[in-house]
């Protein structure tokens, strides 16, 4: 296959299963579908159970992570992270791109995983900038991250 089209398909992927735990209740600490989740627990779940990614447990880990591109907000993919300033401090909040300006998370106590537009203006305000997995083949270690082949 070649790595174009597998990018793809990884990327689509991420968004799949991403969406999979749309309404799953946020729980601060939380890191699992039947805990529920905070923000980098739902991206850390996500990248591990998609593509064996073991990203760091907090969102300004997961944005400091060596090996992972930093990506202009223009040139945003779907399976990006993207990262808001949401208490007073940069990349206190993360979620994944799923394209078309929209964005999949787990926003606060109270509610649940969602997805909502990027382009809102509390979001675009906020907005601190991306990351990217680099063209992995589910094989390259990263510094900082652990990759692992993704189980069947």
């Amino acid at each position: 296959m070649p790595l174009v089209q597998n990018m793809r398909d990884r990327a689509s992927d991420l968004v799949l299963s991403a969406m999979d735990f749309l309404g799953v209740p946020y729980r601060r600490g939380g890191n699992s579908a039947e805990t529920g989740f905070d923000c980098s627990g739902f991206t850390r779940h996500v990248f591990e159970r998609t593509l064996g990614l073991v990203l760091p447990r907090r969102a300004d880990e997961q944005a400091k992570a060596d090996g992972l591109e930093n990506v202009a907000r223009d040139e945003l993919k779907p399976g990006d992270l993207v990262f808001f300033n949401t208490l007073r401090r940069t990349f206190s909040h993360v979620g994944i791109y799923v394209g078309d300006g929209k964005f999949i998370h787990a926003p606060r106590t109270g509610q649940v995983v969602r997805m909502e537009d990027m382009r809102e203006a509390y979001w675009a305000r906020r907005f601190t900038g991306a990351r990217r997995v680099p063209g992995a083949d589910g094989a390259q270690m990263l510094r900082g991250v652990s990759v692992q082949q993704p189980s069947p």
